[in-house]
């Protein structure tokens, strides 16, 4: 009788994506910059919400709700995660755009000291974030 093994980074992954609703989030985003990239992939597979935190350096930490409904596509996620950072942060200390249609890019503004980039929960199934510093 055989036994079945599965490598580590398999189990690693299914955790991860419990842990977040079903939405895989990966890159590095304990790190201060003066701008991040937020790359949307796959579609909504349920109706939910994603709650990013931005802390600038010394600074209190924002939380950003973005709400997502079921069936928007990579291009639409992007739109509305744009127009809600847009929403919540003030536009003089940031500057957001969306960048090849599923991306969206957070620069800061003015003084605004380099921040910190987090998405701390999501219950929106299948859509994945990737957090990268530029």
């Amino acid at each position: 009788m055989m036994k079945r093994v599965f490598p580590l980074g398999v189990m690693l992954l299914s955790l991860l994506l419990v842990s977040c609703g079903g939405t895989a989030v990966t890159g590095n985003n304990t790190s201060l910059s003066n701008k991040w990239r937020i790359q949307v992939s796959e579609g909504a597979k349920s109706t939910g919400s994603l709650v990013f935190r931005i802390t600038p350096d010394g600074q209190a930490s924002t939380d950003v709700s973005v709400g997502i409904v079921e069936g928007a596509r990579e291009n639409k996620i992007a739109s509305v995660i744009r127009d809600a950072f847009r929403a919540q942060l003030p536009p003089d200390g940031f500057h957001i755009e969306r960048d090849d249609g599923e991306d969206v890019l957070v620069k800061r503004r003015g003084d605004t000291p380099r921040f910190a980039l987090a998405l701390i929960s999501s219950t929106v199934k299948s859509v994945r974030i990737r957090l990268d510093k530029e």
